[in-house]
């Protein structure tokens, strides 16, 4: 018989799991909701697989409520609504229809998930060719240096040294040219 505290999955309501995990709400929400820590929630889902398969679908539910609304949204719709006038003193109470119009940002973020080859923000781009200038080619010793030399001149400029990136130039006496 094992030792330490008893499970408390048995003692799960999954009615209760069902309901919440139906609202949407996040593994670490039900696991505090239900009184034990994440880590253990995500334990009793590897150790008991029709638990996770049923919070799996559980989950779509929610899911698949918002890919609903946000097509709505996207696309347009209309609802009943009542509106409430004053007759004569008296209530009226008249059923109408409220129509809400597409909603292009809506319609933006469906379009970019659903169709990313042609909606995504950053369209692919292919170069090609030498991007050198003709007659000026650096060998790559060459180009290590001057690589270097521009860090350097940098790090001078950043460190607080003159803006000559050669520094200062000392004459052939040893004075500083100006």
């Amino acid at each position: 018989m094992p030792g330490g505290r008893p499970s408390k999955y048995n003692k799960l309501d999954l009615e209760k799991v069902s309901v919440v995990a139906k609202k949407g709400w996040t593994d670490a929400e039900m696991a505090s909701f239900f009184g034990v820590d994440v880590a253990t929630w995500h334990r009793w889902k590897l150790k008991h697989i029709e638990f996770c398969d049923a919070l799996k679908d559980w989950k779509a539910e929610a899911d698949q409520r918002v890919e609903r609304s946000l097509y709505e949204r996207a696309t347009g719709y209309s609802c009943p609504e009542d509106k409430i006038f004053n007759n004569n003193g008296e209530p009226m109470i008249v059923e109408t229809s409220k129509h809400y119009p597409p909603d292009t940002t809506a319609a933006i973020f469906w379009l970019k998930n659903r169709d990313r080859e042609n909606w995504r923000d950053v369209q692919g781009r292919e170069h090609s060719g030498d991007i050198g200038i003709a007659g000026y080619e650096l060998s790559e010793t060459e180009r290590s240096a001057r690589i270097a030399a521009l860090l350097n001149q940098g790090r001078s400029r950043r460190d607080g040294e003159a803006d000559n990136p050669r520094g200062s130039e000392v004459d052939s006496a040893g004075g500083a040219s100006d």
